[in-house]
């Protein structure tokens, strides 16, 4: 069995939301990058496509993406403040970022943003093998995940900070 521990460099515990982030890096492999901005109560999740995707592709995949965000949170009876989608086009790859409001994210929604972009890009859709984790530790991580997001929301904004995967290692820094 593999167990997920958390060491922090600095010698201090490991705050909810260096937590969520190294969370939901853990949960879900196709999240290249994510980044938390205090000021907005803000997260950015960057996915990495491995060819550059054309502007009408992209427009029809954001016109669903945002649509089914719309319709899930209003389901859910909640109204969100942000829902931003932004993609750059490189040479090779495309980056795709996913912008959403702290106070209204949930889990469940992370996972439909995950599923969203695994059905839009899934052949292009650059994604970590995480098979060495068992079902039961991501289990663990979705239940961090949902009392670190509960936990962060209402919290003092604290620094910048930003956090992705290096060599199989998840790494936090501060912007």
């Amino acid at each position: 069995m593999l167990t997920l521990g958390l060491q922090y460099k600095h010698g201090g515990e490991v705050s909810d939301t260096i937590g969520l982030l190294i969370s939901i890096l853990v949960r879900y492999p196709e999240v290249a990058t994510i980044n938390y901005e205090p000021a907005e109560q803000l997260l950015r999740f960057t996915f990495m496509l491995s060819e550059p995707i054309t502007g009408e592709k992209m427009e029809k995949f954001a016109e669903k993406f945002r649509k089914s965000l719309e319709v899930y949170n209003y389901l859910e009876n909640r109204e969100a403040r942000i829902i931003d989608l932004k993609y750059t086009p490189y040479d090779q790859l495309t980056s795709l970022e996913v912008q959403r409001d702290v106070a209204t994210l949930s889990r469940d929604e992370i996972d439909l943003i995950i599923a969203l972009v695994r059905e839009g890009f899934n052949s292009t859709l650059v994604a970590e093998n995480n098979d060495n984790i068992m079902e039961e530790e991501l289990m663990i991580q979705e239940e961090l995940i949902d009392r670190m997001l509960e936990s962060v929301r209402g919290t003092v904004p604290e620094r910048r900070l930003i956090a992705f995967r290096e060599e199989g290692r998840v790494m936090v820094f501060n912007k």
